[in-house]
């Protein structure tokens, strides 16, 4: 699928360069190793609004409106991202284009005036996004999940953070956190496509005066758990959303890709056990999904589902069941084939344009683990095993391990049932 190499620059900002042969287009990526796990409690949100600013203007571009044009003039596409471990600003340009997409990205990292007025004004927009995901169940789970999870710390706070915190913030607190978090020794910028001889030299052009900074890491994450856990929001909705899950690994460890695997055949298709248990079978939802999450320091799976409101324990019972069936039965060897093609299937899929390449290298690279092609990633794939499925399920799906996450309608009586289904 790809090749990549990796040179540093003089200022030692690595440049990752994964060439596509018979592509026309070519991205820039800039991938940030900071998020909101960098953060204090003080300066939860602050990552997520700092990559809201660098858009409001540059001194070659004073406005946002002036910056904005300068991109849709090459008829690029372009966005930021902010995520609890990494940022990543990129666009996506014709080939030739490549130096003008170089030019106003380092710039807006560069450059960037952090106006007061535009922070202000800001302000507004961010804390009707974080409204945007309150309303939103199917969105605000997986935060709710995370506290549940982690609990008061980096880990379990939300990255978007609160709308006090956004309304307390100031342009110094933006400088610093810029000044420290943002430099050659947290950032690695990814060129993907179609590339010319002189990419180097020009990405020595617009970021060799990226500076070197006093970069902070983020805190450890502490997993403490010896009992289930039971997270709730209660509000007026139409349908119970939960999300019933296990902790798990980080990035890196042995089982990695087993806990993958286990996460598809769990609720990864339509032909996933929990998808035709819970939605085809019992009617009892619209929206059935397994996902396993992997951080630097830690990992879990979960299953969200969007649940008909009454039925709430009967769904939990059929994920515990499910869950618990895979710690003493194995795979057959049919269906972990069709989940093994499936992957390689969706894999090749997502896989086709110059930015999804950009960002299956830039992930891995700002994290510091070693880089893994499609090609080297689906081989692991390939070598799990039924046994290995079984094993990792007996580890993982524990009693004393489980935790449920839950918005919508409801108080005591429905807790205490959950609780109840759980073994409190």
């Amino acid at each position: 699928m790809s090749n990549y190499s990796l040179k540093t620059l003089n200022n030692r900002l690595p440049v990752l360069a994964v060439p596509i042969s018979g592509t026309k287009t070519v991205t820039v990526l800039l991938m940030v190793r900071t998020g909101s796990k960098y953060e204090s409690k003080k300066e939860n949100g602050l990552s997520h609004f700092l990559e809201h600013l660098f858009f409001k203007g540059t001194e070659r571009y004073p406005n946002s409106q002036a910056l904005a044009a300068a991109f849709d003039q090459v008829g690029g596409e372009y966005n930021a991202f902010t995520s609890k471990e990494y940022t990543g600003f990129w666009v996506k340009v014709a080939a030739a284009k490549l130096e003008i997409a170089l030019d106003l990205v380092s710039d807006m990292l560069l450059n960037s005036n952090f106006k007061a007025d535009d922070i202000e004004r800001e302000k507004g927009v961010i804390v009707e996004e974080l409204n945007m995901y309150e309303d939103n169940p199917l969105f605000k789970i997986e935060d709710l999940f995370e506290s549940c999870l982690y609990g008061d710390s980096p880990a379990g706070r939300d990255v978007g953070g609160t709308v006090a915190n956004v309304k307390l913030f100031k342009r110094p607190d933006f400088v610093k956190y810029f000044s420290r978090q943002y430099g050659a020794n947290s950032s690695t910028l990814v060129l993907a496509g179609r590339l010319p001889k002189n990419y180097l030299n020009l990405a020595k052009k617009y970021f060799l005066a990226f500076p070197k900074n006093n970069w902070r890491d983020k805190v450890k994450v502490k997993e403490l758990q010896k009992k289930p856990q039971l997270l709730a929001k209660y509000k007026k909705t139409d349908q119970t959303t939960l999300s019933l899950g296990v902790r798990a690994f980080p990035s890196g460890h042995k089982d990695e890709f087993v806990l993958k695997v286990l996460a598809v055949i769990l609720g990864g298709s339509m032909s996933s056990r929990l998808f035709s248990e819970i939605r085809e079978q019992r009617g009892l939802a619209y929206s059935v999904r397994t996902s396993a999450e992997i951080y630097t320091d830690t990992g879990y799976l979960t299953t969200t589902s969007g649940i008909r409101l009454g039925k709430e324990a009967a769904a939990v019972k059929v994920i515990l069941d499910n869950y618990r069936l895979l710690s003493t039965e194995l795979v057959s060897e049919s269906e972990l084939r069709r989940t093994k093609d499936m992957y390689k299937g969706r894999l090749a899929i997502s896989l086709e344009s110059s930015d999804s390449l950009a960002n299956w290298y830039g992930n891995q690279a700002v994290i510091k683990k070693p880089l893994t092609t499609p090609e080297e990633y689906l081989k692991k794939i390939e070598a799990v095993s039924a046994l290995d499925l079984r094993r990792v399920a007996r580890k993982i799906f524990k009693n004393e391990n489980l935790n449920l996450a839950l918005i919508g309608p409801g108080g005591k009586t429905k807790q205490l049932a959950l609780q109840k289904i759980l073994k409190f």
